[in-house]
């Protein structure tokens, strides 16, 4: 919720548009820097890091620019600020700062996340364990402001401590239970399709003969 201190979205957007860095970008320029500080932002979030992906992308932005690699990473670093409130740094040191103040209750809640992949994996449309685990540790990092990297290790540590087996190890079963046989057949399936291509075609034309014919 935005308070009557806290900027919105479009503002803090108009504010970077007019601000010194953002001045000096086209309209294009401008939308593909603020998209590379929203895949920083993501970064910082992710893994607690920013400065390999920010070296990478500066020198991405600045190729085909008339600026060269340092004035690109010094334009997405005041573009970040501006749409944030926080620099790159900034919000690097509050997730881990609230990685050292993790309270009890929170961590409680760990391991209730963890097994709820199981549910997620079953559920879901071929959802493998990889992408279930990233999917809790994105939304329980959320909800306690911390890394989705800092979620995964209390999720493993948390998991292995009830449970007496790696989490790697229990999504290895949930994989072959859940996600494999789903691969497999749609395996089979495109398989067959390809053994048999007019397969389909017929059924269909049978099928539309039938309906327009009626009962005979």
């Amino acid at each position: 919720m935005n308070t009557p201190n806290t900027p919105n979205k479009n503002e803090r957007l108009t504010t970077a548009r007019e601000s010194f860095s953002g001045r000096l970008l086209t309209d294009r320029q401008f939308a593909d820097a603020m998209t590379v500080t929203g895949i920083i932002e993501r970064e910082i979030k992710t893994s607690g890091t920013f400065k390999d992906k920010l070296g990478d992308y500066a020198y991405a932005f600045a190729r085909s620019e008339k600026f060269d690699a340092v004035k690109a990473e010094s334009i997405l670093r005041d573009l970040f600020k501006e749409r944030t409130g926080q620099t790159m740094n900034q919000m690097r040191e509050d997730l881990a700062k609230r990685e050292e103040t993790i309270s009890e209750d929170s961590r409680q809640q760990t391991y209730n996340w963890a097994c709820a992949i199981s549910d997620l994996m079953e559920n879901g449309e071929k959802l493998s364990f990889h992408r279930a685990y990233a999917h809790q540790a994105q939304q329980y990092a959320e909800q306690i402001g911390v890394t989705d990297a800092c979620a995964k290790r209390l999720m493993r540590e948390e998991f292995a401590s009830v449970e007496g087996v790696e989490l790697q190890t229990w999504g290895k079963e949930l994989d072959d239970q859940f996600y494999r046989p789903q691969i497999d057949a749609e395996k089979n399936e495109r398989e067959q399709s390809r053994a048999h291509p007019d397969r389909g075609v017929r059924q269909s034309a049978r099928s539309s003969f039938r309906s327009r014919s009626g009962p005979q």
